[in-house]
């Protein structure tokens, strides 16, 4: 035995294959028993730690390389995560709410601390470790689409206030256990740290817009500028005196705004999420001490403190929400949703937790009360907020669907409705031909069949000639079937970098209002990481993309079957592809909705009553009527935890199903949330197309009106 386990701890590589292999398997097992993938991976530390099997050791310097790298990266992405344009919304009061779900929690948590005895150092870091907050459930409300809700933009926005007001005590309180802690050193650390910030924050942010500018596509360089940004910020923090993970967090911030939404923020945020993120959680697994763990539950003093601190922080949670509710007279749903947002204790806390332990502020006990904090509140508040956020009032999701109806306007040169079509594979070419000229018959329109020739250093190379050729080949065949169904076309050759910048740019170029693509699979995991062409051009393009997989002609599209998310803020450009299909082909239509949990458990969720559901299907009908479609519209709402399983089974005696396409996100704990377009996607064996989110701006030249009033058919399920 004790050659097998110094052969696992001098070995680096070996211990580096455990670990990818407890991050691979442990948590999809926990999830199965509906526990959080973050549980599996303190688990498989506490099992494979220097508490449990002793296949890791504390002194590992690859371990503790590997576990840094995860703290920073986690405070970053929680930085980066944050949503900057909604704080500016309400900037104001995010901040009172900031101050109220900061200084409550403080100062319970303080008072917590001295009446179990900790001296005032110690006390003020837990009561820091309350007042901050991860947007745990933020994913929940962003798919039930009521982000845009002022009291949920406010919980976000505070989320800024709360993690950088408690950094900077964790910060305070690490200076003064270092000792020799004068008034004189307190300013020098303020003003250190104030002009630190703004060098960070600003010097990052022009840095980083002027190197994306100049680098143009070469997404690995801006890749490692990011990650560069973020290390030398780390390293700058504990140059002035301050915890790393206060210099990621900036970077964060910084760097926010140049990335955006792109898709460098989709590789780092999956770098970390599949990779260092979860190293930090097996590694805060290591701390954790069985028996230890055990008396916490067991000695009155020990389990005092934990049911104090987690009571403590349910309580003062709700009391800074209750505050929030009484100064901006949100009503009680508004109230428990912000509650709930900011109950959850992962990013921030378990990050200054660690660093208060390790500069020996912290007790174990302490440590082992903040895992039980995070344990509960990381469940109750998604469950909160799924139970709750449903019920929330949206402003304005009427008036966008009105005012996003196509107008009448007379078209120009530059205006006149245009589909651009990339062609590569013969096979599906014709198919995409005609979808693409049905859309631009609807609104007389052009279509523009693309072949992208990648460049070369010279452009007499024999590579360039050769992809020039088979281009030509390409549009000329597209030629040909554009005449065949009486559609304007207009083929274009272009020689570019690489396809999806090729195709991106000629279609800002030629005023494209949509790209037709044929749908390409991903395979492996570089296809995963760098993405393929299709997730190039989803990010990169100025205009909506229609990704296409077309089992037969599009004339052949009779009944069309239409799945809604969120029915209070559709995607309203679904809508209308559906609509112009519909008007088209003289289709029958038919909306989805499967009413589920957010966190994918009934169990966890309200039932919904005969009312509520009467009421889901009222305001489909409501749907329906507004988009004034040419047939009937059906209306089918089912109740199931499985959506891709009840979408793909109804899809069955549907031609076409139209899907919106939804980007990978992660959460800021390196667990990946389930993409249930993807999901649907694999199950459905007939046509399918999914567009993506951006504004389709068509210019019709005629005003289509169905031929007979739309009558909507409800479905009793």
């Amino acid at each position: 035995m004790e050659p097998t386990l110094h052969f696992f701890q001098e070995e680096p590589i070996v211990s580096f294959a455990v670990l990818l292999a407890v991050i691979f398997a442990v948590p999809p097992l926990f999830e199965r028993i509906r526990l959080p993938g973050l549980v599996g991976l303190l688990a498989a530390g506490v099992v494979l730690g220097p508490n449990g099997l002793k296949l890791f050791q504390k002194e590992s310097d690859a371990m503790n390389l590997l576990s840094d790298i995860g703290l920073v990266y986690l405070m970053f992405v929680a930085g980066l995560e944050i949503e900057l344009e909604q704080f500016h919304q309400t900037k104001h009061r995010s901040i009172g709410f900031g101050n109220f779900t900061f200084w409550v929690p403080l100062i319970v948590g303080t008072a917590i601390g001295r009446a179990f005895n900790f001296d005032w150092n110690a006390s003020f870091l837990i009561g820091s470790l309350l007042a901050s907050h991860t947007l745990l459930a933020y994913p929940i409300v962003s798919r039930l689409g009521v982000v845009t809700n002022e009291a949920v933009t406010v919980t976000i926005g505070a989320t800024i206030f709360t993690d950088i007001g408690a950094l900077l005590v964790l910060a305070i309180c690490v200076g003064v256990k270092a000792g020799d802690f004068s008034p004189l050193k307190f300013a020098f650390l303020i003003g250190s740290l104030a002009v630190y910030t703004a060098v960070v924050l600003v010097g990052i942010n022009r840095l980083g817009k002027t190197f994306f500018e100049r680098s143009g596509d070469e997404e690995g360089k801006q890749f490692l500028f990011v990650l560069l940004a973020l290390f030398l910020a780390s390293a700058g923090a504990q140059l002035i005196g301050v915890e790393k993970i206060v210099g990621a967090f900036l970077a964060g911030l910084a760097v926010n705004g140049v990335v955006g939404n792109g898709p460098i923020k989709e590789k780092i945020v999956f770098v970390g999420s599949v990779l260092f993120i979860p190293i930090f959680f097996v590694d805060m697994g290591f701390l954790i001490n069985v028996p230890v763990f055990v008396k916490n539950l067991t000695t009155p003093q020990s389990l005092g403190l934990t049911i104090a601190i987690v009571v403590g922080l349910i309580g003062s949670k709700f009391g800074a929400a209750l505050l929030a509710k009484l100064a901006y007279r949100y009503d009680w749903r508004e109230m428990i949703v912000m509650w709930s947002l900011s109950l959850p204790q992962v990013a921030a806390t378990l990050a200054a937790t660690l660093v208060g332990f390790r500069a020996g502020i912290l007790s174990e006990d302490v440590l082992n009360s903040v895992i039980v904090l995070m344990l509960v509140t990381s469940t109750l508040g998604p469950i909160l907020t799924a139970r709750f956020a449903p019920d929330l009032q949206v402003p304005g999701a009427a008036e966008v669907l009105v005012a996003d109806e196509f107008e009448p306007i007379a078209p120009t040169l530059e205006e006149l409705f245009t589909v651009i079509i990339p062609v590569y594979n013969p096979s599906t070419e014709k198919n995409l031909l005609e979808l693409a000229a049905l859309l631009a018959a609807h609104f007389n329109g052009r279509i523009v069949p693309l072949a992208i020739a990648t460049a070369r250093t010279h452009m007499d190379d024999p590579q360039l000639s050769i992809g020039l050729k088979r281009s030509q080949v390409l549009i000329e065949t597209a030629a040909e079937f554009s005449r065949e169904v009486g559609v304007a076309a207009e083929p274009l050759v272009r020689i570019d970098d690489s396809i999806a910048q090729g195709i991106s740019r000629a279609s800002r170029e030629q005023h494209a209002n949509l790209i037709v693509m044929g749908w390409g699979r991903r395979t492996g995991f570089q296809a995963r990481l760098l993405g393929n062409v299709i997730d190039s051009v989803l990010w990169s393009a100025h205009c909506p993309v229609a990704i296409s997989r077309l089992l037969e002609s599009p004339k052949e599209f009779k009944r069309i079957l239409v799945p809604i998310e969120n029915i209070y803020n559709p995607e309203s450009r679904v809508m209308r592809l559906a609509r112009v299909l519909a008007i088209a082909n003289q289709a029958e239509v038919a909306f989805l909705h499967v009413v589920n949990s957010p966190l994918g458990d009934r169990r966890l969720q309200r039932p919904y009553t005969p009312n509520r559901m009467d009421a889901i299907r009222t305001q489909l009908v409501g749907l329906a009527e507004s988009f004034s479609f040419p047939t009937s519209v059906e209306v089918v709402v089912k109740q199931s935890d499985n959506v891709p399983r009840v979408i793909a089974n109804t899809a069955q005696s549907y031609d076409l199903v139209i899907l919106r396409v939804s980007p990978r996100h992660f959460t800021t704990i390196g667990l990946p949330l389930n993409d249930l377009t993807t999901q649907t996607v694999e199950q459905l064996t007939c046509s399918v197309i999914m567009l993506s989110a951006r504004p389709i701006r068509p210019v019709p030249v005629e005003n289509h009106q169905p031929s007979n009033p739309i009558r909507a058919k409800m479905v009793q399920n």
